[in-house]
């Protein structure tokens, strides 16, 4: 009697994506690479990763569902150029029914140096609808077997950092109208 489950599937951890190069349309006039294409570079990682998944391409195509990005915070940590080859770490953080959240790197291919990283929150979504939907229960195994995989790993620096100018003497923002105006500020 043969077995109809489907075969398990691997991952590494992290999942680290193919050798990419910088093309030169992406190098600004700073002679470094465009903030916009480091997105570019992240998002065919994420399109590999989320491949081993189940969510390629053929998914989507087939109508089971797609995925759409709800929120992203990037920090560009050193500057890349035409030359450097990179790779993309993807470590998966957290998932549930609707949501995958995941922390990724780019990383020069050689070298290993953080060009940047990208944490995110993506939605799962029902292409016929365009709302929300769970994911399928295949999908949800796979993302458990990943998830085992990549909790093995450590929690990132990066993960959850909120974007802000630290206060370090100076006036608050919202005092410096009042200060404008003429106003008393007290401290």
């Amino acid at each position: 009697m043969a077995d109809d489950r489907p075969a398990s599937v691997f991952f590494f951890a992290p999942f680290v994506s193919s050798t990419m190069a910088i093309e030169p349309g992406w190098i600004d006039y700073n002679g470094h690479l465009n903030m916009a294409y480091y997105h570019v570079l992240f998002d065919r990682a994420v399109d590999e990763a989320f491949g081993v998944v189940g969510l390629g391409p053929d998914y989507m195509e087939t109508g089971r569902g797609t995925t759409f990005a709800a929120e992203v915070h990037v920090r560009y940590r050193r500057e890349l150029i035409l030359d450097d080859p990179v790779r993309v770490t993807l470590q998966l953080i957290a998932f549930d029914e609707k949501r995958i959240h995941f922390y990724s790197e780019i990383r020069h291919a050689t070298e290993g140096w953080v060009a940047a990283t990208s944490e995110n929150l993506s939605l799962h979504v029902d292409p016929a609808t365009r709302r929300v939907a769970p994911f399928p229960e295949d999908i949800q195994a796979n993302l458990s077997v990943m998830l085992g995989s990549h909790a093995r790993l450590p929690r990132p620096d990066d993960l959850g950092r909120v974007i802000g100018v630290p206060a370090r003497g100076h006036a608050r923002p919202d005092t410096m109208a009042f200060a404008a105006a003429g106003a008393r500020v007290r401290h």
